[in-house]
C-alpha cells in the first residue's frame, strides 16, 4: 500500500463526501500521496462544486507534470551547485598536464 500524506487522506474524504466512487478516490490519491500535490488538488477543488471525473484527472495530470518540473529543476541545480564547487576548488586545474 502507498503511503498517504495527511491531506493526501483529507483529498480522499473530500472525494468520497462530494460523491465520486471509492476506486477513482483511491486512484485519485494513490497519485496525489504528497501534501504539496493533495494541497494543490483541494485549491482546484474548492473552487467548483462538483466536476467531471475527467476534469480531475485532467487537473491530477497536471499537478504531476507541475511536480516533475520542479523535481528536476532542483536536480538540476543540485548538479550545477556540484560542478560548480569542483571548479572553484581547484579540482580540475591540472588536468592537461
Amino acid at each position: 500500500m502507498i503511503n498517504k500524506s495527511p491531506l493526501s487522506i483529507e483529498l480522499y474524504n473530500t472525494l468520497i463526501q462530494d460523491g465520486y466512487q471509492e476506486r477513482f478516490a483511491k486512484l485519485v490519491t494513490d497519485n496525489l500521496n504528497t501534501d504539496f500535490t493533495a494541497r494543490r488538488m483541494l485549491g482546484y477543488l474548492a473552487h467548483y462544486d462538483h466536476l467531471p471525473e475527467v476534469e480531475i484527472a485532467d487537473e491530477m495530470l497536471a499537478i504531476l507534470s507541475d511536480r516533475k518540473q520542479i523535481m528536476d529543476k532542483k536536480a538540476a541545480e543540485s548538479y550545477n551547485a556540484t560542478w560548480n564547487n569542483y571548479q572553484q576548488s581547484g579540482i580540475f586545474d591540472n588536468i592537461d598536464e
